[in-house]
């Protein structure tokens, strides 16, 4: 049961990644164009100026995230190019149903690599990979 709702919340944020317009470049995003809302372990960012929101839900995520190193301690473009190798590799494994638990990898993740989606983005995918490595014992 706790798989399933891993992978119903990372759909979450892959669903609104992959329902974002635009095709400029952002110059990433600043305290007048985004709303950040946290509660218990939902977190939520929208960006009206790039059309795009994520919302994380995933019981033990904020947790978790309290004690990674805080947002500042790596530069976006560093995560960015760990997210750019991990993102074709979960959907490798979404293509390969026979070879990796369905239920792990049950969406692609249609995500740009040439849209900059700003730090916070960024900063919550890779931790998000993060935390799901850990939590379901995986690799990518």
């Amino acid at each position: 049961m706790k798989i399933v709702a891993g992978v119903l919340t990372f759909f979450i944020v892959i669903v609104m990644l992959s329902s974002c317009g635009g095709t400029s470049e952002a110059s990433g995003s600043t305290e007048n164009d985004s709303v950040y809302l946290e509660k218990s372990d939902t977190i939520r960012i929208a960006n009206d100026s790039l059309e795009y929101e994520v919302i994380i839900i995933e019981p033990g995520f904020n947790s978790w995230l309290a004690t990674q190193p805080p947002r500042g301690y790596r530069s976006q473009s560093s995560m960015d190019i760990i997210n750019d190798f991990k993102i074709p590799l979960y959907n490798l494994r979404v293509n390969q149903p026979l070879q990796y638990d369905p239920n792990l990898y049950p969406f692609r993740i249609d995500y740009d690599t040439s849209v900059d989606y700003g730090y916070e983005v960024t900063y919550l995918l890779f931790n998000y990979f993060k935390f799901f490595e850990e939590r379901f014992n995986q690799r990518l």
